[in-house]
């Protein structure tokens, strides 16, 4: 997510950069600043009309304003940036927590929006929830579409229902929820056709589904990276169908970002929730104010410890952190730590929600750069794992052989994580947290990402 934003965040840090070492914020330095924030807010595909209101508030908040005690003037601008932001996002907007059952849902969006796996990572956020979900084929148009339901449905272990046969859809959404109500699943979920564009037909349909299931929720499924198009999509819709809530997904990708921004403001629907990755786990609640933290730069650590609580075995973690504590950290640990990490997500995501972390590029060789690291470390022998000192010149030739790689490649592995074992001597004191961001960057570059 923090890439699709990458060029906003970067733009904002450089205009607050300039505005240090100012006693006063002035109308002048404050116009100039913001100017040049419009200006990327548009180039990332920001709706103009929200762009302009967003800093006309900011602009009004900001003037005259006076440098507090031990507050320096691009900390205030800063403050304010991230309200109007957090404002511009949805508000003080909770993440939904369903108690209803049956819990019916019904997924609209164009074709390739990725209604299907939506769909699916949906059904695992509730299923996580307590819900026994079922998904529903309601698109009879697309060639393999319910065999792709079935495959989403099996990977998470939920139930699914389709008429492989019928090419009635709303008959397929009444036969589907008397299932639901006859087999006790209390959370359906309606996948519906897509089309190329959005056409008097797709909207006529969604409409007739809509009055025969009576939905709890009416969710587009909007692709991120379209950026203005998806906010046209998303209005179109809302008028004809009136939506509940978007579902954003491809938050991921080198998008710019407009479309989360200008969402809310053009529709006044409100961003639910949003996909952030291929897997079906990559999925989560809408927080306003957490996404308005990473567009600035400011991290966001509660969703990471969310993410580790999803992913992350406690004992082994709770094992680990005691070595690292001990300074016992060894190759082996740092093995399992990888696998570990590989469960939550790329480390470019995960380095991008701790505050003061550099930005970590994302790249298609980010994996095959892990796997090499991990090939690396187990083509050592557990002495070697646990005792890397003794690793001379001939074992090094061995292991690169075995993990197919070049020498170079151990070498920098065994160098770098020599520096990270003195590093962790040093984490207790006054300097502990920024010599523990040290430590996250220097993992960052043992486990090849």
């Amino acid at each position: 997510m923090n890439l699709m934003f990458a060029s906003i965040t970067d733009k904002i840090s450089n205009v607050l950069k300039n505005l240090r070492g100012l006693g006063k914020i002035s109308e002048k330095n404050v116009t100039d600043a913001l100017e040049e924030i419009r200006t990327s807010l548009l180039g990332a595909d920001v709706n103009r009309e929200a762009a302009d209101e967003f800093i006309g508030k900011i602009h009004k908040s900001a003037i005259g304003q006076k440098v507090l005690d031990k507050i320096l003037p691009e900390q205030q601008i800063v403050k304010i940036v991230h309200d109007e932001l957090v404002e511009l996002l949805g508000g003080t907007q909770e993440a939904e927590k369903y108690t209803v059952k049956p819990l019916k849902i019904l997924l609209a969006g164009l074709h390739g929006s990725g209604k299907t796996t939506t769909a699916g990572k949906l059904a695992l956020l509730l299923k996580d929830e307590g819900y026994n979900p079922l998904l529903i084929a309601c698109d009879i148009y697309r060639p393999a579409a319910i065999d792709q339901l079935k495959m989403v449905a099996d990977n998470i272990s939920a139930a699914y229902y389709a008429e492989p046969d019928s090419k009635n859809v709303c008959k397929i959404a009444k036969h589907g929820l008397q299932h639901a109500e006859n087999n006790g699943f209390d959370a359906i979920i309606f996948d519906t056709a897509g089309r190329l564009h959005i056409d008097k037909q797709l909207v006529e349909e969604i409409k007739d589904i809509k009055k025969i299931v009576s939905p709890n929720e009416v969710f587009l499924v909007a692709d991120g990276a379209l950026g203005q198009e998806s906010v046209n999509i998303a209005k179109t819709f809302h008028d004809a169908i009136s939506l509940s809530g978007i579902i954003l997904t491809k938050l991921d990708g080198d998008a710019r970002g407009g479309a989360a921004l200008s969402m809310k403001y053009v529709t006044g629907v409100p961003i639910k929730f949003v996909g952030t990755g291929e897997k079906l786990a990559d999925f989560s609640a809408f927080h306003p104010k957490r996404m308005a933290n990473r567009i600035l730069g400011m991290g966001d650590v509660v969703s990471l410890v969310e993410k580790a609580q999803q992913h992350v075995d406690k004992q082994e973690q709770e094992k680990l952190s005691k070595k690292i504590k001990k300074a016992e950290f060894d190759l082996n640990d740092f093995l399992a730590s990888i696998q570990q990490i590989k469960k939550m997500g790329p480390m470019s995501m995960l380095m991008g929600m701790l505050p003061g972390m550099p930005k970590m590029p994302t790249s298609d060789s980010d994996s095959k750069k892990m796997k090499m690291t991990e090939a690396i470390i187990q083509s050592m022998t557990i002495q070697e794992r646990v005792k890397p000192s003794i690793i001379n010149s001939w074992r090094r030739t061995r292991i690169a052989k075995g993990a197919g790689v070049e020498l170079r490649d151990v070498n920098a592995l065994l160098k770098q994580f020599c520096h990270m074992q003195k590093m962790m001597k040093s984490f207790k004191g006054e300097k502990g947290i920024k010599k523990m961001q040290a430590f996250a960057s220097q993992f960052n570059m043992l486990a090849g990402q």
